[in-house]
């Protein structure tokens, strides 16, 4: 005699995820497909196997006993983690996730006008996007890649250089026509970023002397570049990452001097394998980056 005991009763558990969500075999047989019968004896069988009720009959609905409550959360978690596998594989591929943090002014100047070559190239990526202002914990934010600006030493990643951006006065056209050369810039509104000594680098390539500087601080170059395009003074950024707006005239860059203070950077935990997506990304971007040249 077979005294093993039967094989798990997925049916039976689907069944019992959906009346215990619902409360009601009749929703759950409505959510499923069958009838509220089906679904009743379905939750019957799954407490003959485990030898114990779920639930309390009550006069209106349902009640979970103590175990139902323990087991639903876990078996919720189960379906929903098992949907987004087999999502992954429809249409006869795998999908998978990739999760990339990228500075704002890089995602909205260069990264954005470009996804549409990544999703044709690789349909079957799913690209989630998250922006910051260069402040990222990939670990903890689940990042499979991050985009930052800077000079590359960040301990715990892998640092791979994307390209150089140096930094550039920019302002509304308006704005430029007054300016004839570097010492016009006394009369003006300079507005800044986070880090304190941009505008003292550029003075120094510029070969002016320094004089301080009281414009309002931004923590993203986006917003200090859309400021001085409203006429609120003078940024200093990267012009490759304004290329649309210089284009357009609604952004002048009155001056050739630039500085360079840092870079853009493919960045990755050093204890995270490459998955294939983020492979496929790697090299695209690394391809692309090569071959802009704004």
């Amino acid at each position: 005699m077979n005294s093993m005991r039967p094989h798990l009763p997925l049916n039976a558990l689907r069944a019992f995820e959906a009346s215990a969500r619902h409360l009601s075999f009749t929703r759950a047989g409505l959510e499923l497909k069958v009838t509220q019968a089906a679904v009743s004896q379905q939750v019957r069988m799954l407490e003959d196997w485990l030898g114990t009720p779920l639930f309390k009959r009550l006069p209106r609905g349902l009640g979970l006993t103590d175990e139902a409550r323990a087991i639903l959360p876990v078996l919720s978690d189960a379906f929903t983690r098992i949907e987004a596998v087999l999502k992954q594989c429809e249409g006869g591929h795998v999908r998978e996730v990739l999760t990339i943090g990228v500075v704002g002014t890089f995602a909205v100047g260069w990264l954005m006008p470009r996804l549409k070559l990544f999703r044709d190239a690789h349909p079957f990526v799913d690209l989630r996007l998250l922006t910051n202002n260069n402040l990222v914990d990939l670990a903890a934010e689940g990042l499979d890649f991050a985009i930052r600006f800077g000079e590359g030493g960040w301990p715990v990643t892998e640092n791979t250089l994307l390209f150089d951006a140096p930094l550039s006065v920019l302002c509304a056209p308006d704005i430029a026509r007054r300016l004839g050369t570097p010492e016009d810039l006394t009369k003006e509104t300079l507005l800044r970023s986070y880090r304190t000594d941009e505008w003292l680098k550029w003075f120094e390539v510029a070969r002016l002397e320094p004089w301080t500087i009281s414009g309002p601080i931004f923590d993203s170059s986006r917003l200090m570049v859309e400021a001085a395009m409203q006429g609120a003074g003078i940024a200093l950024a990267p012009a490759r990452m304004f290329q649309s707006e210089l284009q357009l005239g609604t952004l002048a860059r009155p001056f050739e001097v630039e500085v360079r203070t840092g870079s853009y950077w493919l960045t990755w935990l050093k204890s995270r394998p490459l998955s294939p997506a983020m492979r496929l990304f790697q090299d695209w971007v690394l391809h692309e980056a090569a071959s802009s040249s704004c």
